[in-house]
């Protein structure tokens, strides 16, 4: 095509945060498509703390990125070229592309989008994976029932600001742990929860034992660490934890700092459960359908954080592991 397509290629595995020199900044001619493929114009990327985890090397739920390869990473964009039936140059797509400005993609392992551009981040957030991950783990796995206390770590987050909204749509009552006040004040005035915990500034054993005086029917873990213990310490009998994440150990350069309180799990009858989203690939659209059905309604609010430049990358990503972001982390590659 004559086009430059600029990317971010891993370099080496980071010890503890991520450094821009973790990553080669490159640039190479953009491809055609072969049979089966189709080019995108990546327009925006997705920037999600499983992406710390994609960088080491080990045994994990998919394969690590390879050093020299494109950094791994979710996005949205427009075809400019298909060899693939059902997608043509002009049509909106999801998928796997990788922090660069184009990418070659199988057109069966992309999601079309039908919407106008200016709604894609949407479908990168509340109806992208942070959605379906909050959606599938909170209903196939943590299984509120109406008045049950749940209660939602890093839940001012992309996945958790949508788990303990769904929860609230279920009848249930919402606590969320969140750092900072302006945080936890969104919490509670924005979206509905019914009380917050400031993990920053409070006791959290003492404050889930103060707002969840039954105990924790469902936890919704996206931090791990002293958080997972603390909510261990508090459980309803029969209580389901539902391990998303754990973005407190994510950067350790010591071992991972497990449960101390799993014994909590044999006293209360409970069960912790792991979950990846990628195993609701198949249902994704049936949660998308209800989801956006929400939205329309006013029932479930989003927000995205948006930052433009593709070469901002590494300096945007170590927001997740500062809590800078507010809602869903996402760079603006260009327009459409």
């Amino acid at each position: 095509m004559g086009t430059v397509n600029r990317q971010f290629r891993l370099a080496s595995r980071p010890v503890g945060m991520p450094v821009r020199g973790n990553w080669n900044f490159t640039e190479e001619p953009v491809g055609e498509p072969k049979d089966g493929e189709i080019l995108v114009k990546v327009l925006y990327i997705s920037l999600d703390p499983a992406m710390r985890g994609w960088m080491n090397e080990g045994k994990s739920y998919m394969p690590p990125v390879g050093i020299g390869e494109v950094m791994r990473a979710l996005g949205a964009g427009k075809v400019i070229a298909s060899k693939f039936p059902g997608l043509a140059a002009g049509d909106f797509v999801g998928g796997m592309f990788g922090v660069q400005e184009y990418s070659l993609a199988l057109g069966r392992a992309v999601s079309k989008i039908e919407a106008p551009a200016d709604s894609l981040p949407i479908y990168i957030a509340a109806l992208g994976m942070p959605g379906m991950t909050a959606y599938f783990g909170l209903l196939d796995i943590g299984r509120p029932e109406t008045g049950n206390t749940v209660v939602v770590s890093g839940a001012a987050g992309a996945v958790g600001s949508i788990v303990g909204q769904i929860a609230k749509i279920k009848g249930c009552r919402v606590v969320g742990i969140a750092g900072g006040a302006e945080k936890c004040g969104y919490l509670t005035r924005e979206l509905g929860f019914d009380a917050s915990i400031d993990y920053k500034a409070e006791d959290v054993s003492a404050a889930l034992r103060k707002q969840c005086p039954k105990g924790i029917d469902v936890f919704f873990d996206n931090v791990g660490g002293d958080i997972l213990d603390a909510a261990l310490a508090n459980l309803a009998p029969r209580a389901r934890i539902v391990i998303c994440g754990a973005i407190s150990q994510y950067n350790n350069t010591v071992p991972i700092n497990g449960p101390s309180n799993y014994l909590s799990l044999l006293v209360n009858r409970a069960s912790m459960t792991g979950m990846v989203v990628s195993d609701y690939f198949s249902r994704m659209p049936e949660a998308r359908a209800v989801m956006a059905q929400w939205i329309k309604e006013g029932k479930l609010k989003t927000r995205e954080h948006i930052v433009e430049g593709l070469q901002t990358f590494p300096e945007t990503l170590l927001m997740l592991f500062s809590g800078k972001n507010d809602g869903k982390l996402i760079i603006k590659v260009g327009a459409d």
